[in-house]
């Protein structure tokens, strides 16, 4: 979402690199291209207004040191006060440490509340929480199906009732969920296209009825100054707790993203990446202010290789690497946890720099999926001795995965120059010394 907002701002603040001190000129003319840029990324125009007053104030006159430009020096004044306009600190979840945790979650038609709501219970449970779903969105055709669907797949029991009735669901869910020792009941509520005061009353019922622990705003990020007024509109009338920014992987512009803390006065607490249910993220402003300055976000990277990497097999792998016996069977293990981190895009965005080089290219996470299905159509004698695959085995391989020989031809040689430059740096002796996570 931020790669264009990143480019535009790294080329703005190239403006004042190489100059010797930050002057009212150099400031006045950078911030006035980074306050356009803002605004065409459909940032709140006061908001816009009050961040580059705030830069302005704390950059003019400021000396820069031997070991620092000008660019460098204004460069973290934004960072911070980017930092600063997100929050500041990231705001935990709050949980109960005794009784029931309640976790009601509210927002507009298509923000992505039934997914988010499933991810959530998806990650409560995995740090030993006993989750409940009830299903309150008994107007949406489908929706309650939904919930369940998603609820199989991450084995986290659902709770509805054939009534359309969400302030009943709401209450026998909460009276369930006690009686059948639940230590977490997330509420999902219904959502209108536009805000409407027949959906406020029901969740402002909903709200009263069960005292959440927890209200929870879901935003579609992607649509823009909307997702603001929403928030503002709904915050009036609910209060909620936090905010969820959902679709945090599309191309909008990302606006809503940096104003809708600022605008509601109420902390980002999750975003959502993707589809799947491992793709939701603690938010971290210091960390997002990071990568949209082009400096990547190496912490969730690492965090995230943590989660999916198992720690005896990163030791296999080493050994490997080591002896250089890397072969396709480690290779296909690599992309399946690299799928488990997330979008090639998100994972893109996080390593410093690397975002700026490939710019605005389209990463298609498929092209994994045509590497996976290649490799599986591979003997196993083939994936542990690559060099055997002659002309006649890469056509077999070609039909059996649907590819081309092209394809095929191609990424065989992708992974003999990756084998060799494995083997240089392992005669080096530079490449193990930081390859396993302490």
């Amino acid at each position: 979402m931020f790669e264009e907002l990143s480019l535009k701002l790294d080329k703005a603040l190239k403006k004042v690199t190489g100059q010797g001190k930050l002057t009212e000129n150099n400031i006045s003319d950078t911030l006035r291209e980074i306050r356009r840029i803002l605004l065409d990324a459909d940032v709140n125009y006061k908001v816009a207004k009050e961040f580059i007053d705030n830069v302005s104030a704390k950059a003019l006159g400021r000396e820069v040191i031997a070991s620092v430009t000008p660019g460098q020096l204004i460069t973290k004044i934004i960072y911070d006060e980017l930092t600063e306009l997100l929050g500041s600190k990231n705001e935990e979840l709050k949980l109960n440490p005794s009784g029931i945790t309640i976790i009601l979650i509210v927002g507009l038609q298509g923000s992505g509340k039934t997914t988010f709501s499933a991810k959530l219970a998806k990650r409560l449970s995995e740090r030993k929480r006993k989750v409940l779903l009830a299903a309150a969105d008994v107007y949406r055709p489908a929706a309650i199906e939904q919930l369940k669907t998603l609820g199989s797949h991450i084995n986290v029991p659902v709770f509805s009732i054939e009534e359309k009735d969400a302030i009943k669901t709401a209450e026998l869910a909460l009276q369930y969920a006690k009686e059948n020792h639940h230590d977490t009941l997330i509420i999902d509520t219904a959502g209108r296209l536009h805000v409407d005061e027949e959906m406020m009353n029901e969740v402002s019922k909903i709200k009263e009825l069960t005292k959440p622990t927890e209200t929870l705003f879901v935003v579609d990020a992607m649509t823009g100054q909307d997702a603001v007024n929403s928030a503002k509109a709904f915050n009036e009338k609910v209060n909620y707790d936090g905010i969820i920014l959902t679709k945090l992987d599309g191309d909008a512009r990302g606006g809503a993203a940096l104003s809708i803390r600022s605008v509601v006065g109420k902390p980002i607490k999750f975003v959502s990446n993707g589809e799947k249910l491992n793709d939701i993220d603690i938010f971290y402003p210091d960390r997002l202010a990071s990568r949209i300055l082009g400096k990547g976000d190496i912490v969730s990277l690492v965090e995230k290789a943590q989660q999916t990497i198992d720690e005896a097999e990163a030791e296999k792998l080493e050994e490997k690497l080591r002896k250089n016996k890397f072969d396709f069977d480690d290779f296909l293990k690599q992309i399946k946890a690299i799928k488990k981190m997330g979008s090639l895009s998100s994972i893109i965005g996080m390593i410093p720099g690397l975002n700026s080089q490939i710019k605005t290219a389209n990463i298609d996470d498929r092209a994994l999926i045509k590497v996976e299905a290649i490799i599986n159509s591979m003997t196993r004698e083939e994936r542990s001795a690559p060099k055997i695959l002659n002309g006649s085995r890469r056509k077999r391989i070609a039909r059996g995965s649907g590819t081309s020989i092209q394809d095929v031809n191609r990424l065989i040689k992708q992974f003999n120059e990756m084998q060799k430059m494995i083997g240089q740096l392992s005669k080096k002796g530079s490449m193990f010394k930081n390859l396993r996570f302490n």
